[in-house]
């Protein structure tokens, strides 16, 4: 692999302008997205950008065991894509054969780190790449955590051997909603494990910071990315992935996005 780049999530309704990014070197897909490919993502992954395919269906954080097939279709996708890793949330989505809807946080208890870890294990046993896995952005949390989000997260990856995939937006989020200093979090967390980062917008709304990932990236977000870039070891890392999800702006303004990453991360530009 080369080193660590700028990327940006790939979607169908973006398709031709990600597909037109002269510095692409690589991209995350919805692995949901993967059972019928589409043309232009595998035709990016046929001139030679790494494609990771990001989950958001398999509940690690779930008490119960995750689905065999949702594994062996996470397994499919990076055989599919020839990706170099993938990656996943430290979220559950279901429970009881109810399902959410959203990703939701998981309690940072002792019983729920046992879980995380069996369903984090079961799943790489069955990947041929390496697994990193998303912090989420929360609204709330649960009552009498055990663990700081730092301390949690470290356990984790200890535990099991896999990655993390950094959310940056995320950071800034929680630890806005939270009255903490995004800064002292993310130096929480184990950044010797980082396999990439995702950067993404936000709004407020009645009191809270919402990471939306359907408006700008803010200047705070811009700033937590080059602390990033500080603190994280650059070996092995992909680099920082933008996510859109809606509302997309024309392509100059998504261009001007990726360039104000690339230059908070002291990166080269790929527009």
């Amino acid at each position: 692999m080369s080193g660590p780049g700028v990327g940006i999530g790939w979607r169908p309704e973006i398709a031709e302008f990600v597909g037109g990014l002269p510095g692409l070197t690589f991209t995350e897909v919805i692995a949901e997205s993967l059972h019928h490919p589409d043309p232009r993502l595998l035709a990016l992954r046929d001139r030679g950008v790494r494609v990771v395919p990001h989950g958001v269906r398999l509940s690690l954080g779930g008490a119960e065991p995750v689905d065999p097939g949702r594994i062996a279709h996470l397994a499919h996708c990076a055989e599919l894509v020839r990706a170099p890793l993938v990656s996943e949330h430290v979220a559950f989505v279901r429970a009881g054969g109810l399902e959410a809807g959203h990703l939701l946080p998981v309690p940072r208890s002792r019983d729920s780190l046992d879980a995380l870890v069996r369903n984090v294990k079961a799943t790489t046993a069955e990947l041929g790449v390496p697994l990193a896995l998303e912090p989420i952005a929360a609204l709330f949390d649960w009552p009498d955590d055990e663990f700081g989000e730092g301390e949690f997260l470290t356990e984790l990856v200890d535990r099991t051997g896999a990655l993390l995939l950094l959310d940056v937006a995320n950071v800034y989020a929680n630890a806005r909603n939270r009255g903490h200093d995004p800064v002292r979090v993310l130096e929480s967390f184990p950044l010797d494990r980082v396999a990439y980062c995702h950067v993404a917008g936000g709004r407020e709304s009645e009191g809270l910071y919402h990471d939306t990932h359907t408006d700008p990236v803010p200047a705070e977000v811009l700033a937590l990315v080059a602390e990033a870039e500080r603190r994280c070891p650059p070996e092995g890392r992909l680099g920082h992935l933008l996510e859109r999800d809606g509302r997309y702006p024309p392509p100059s303004v998504l261009a001007a996005e990726l360039d104000a990453i690339a230059d908070a991360a002291g990166l080269s530009r790929i527009t």
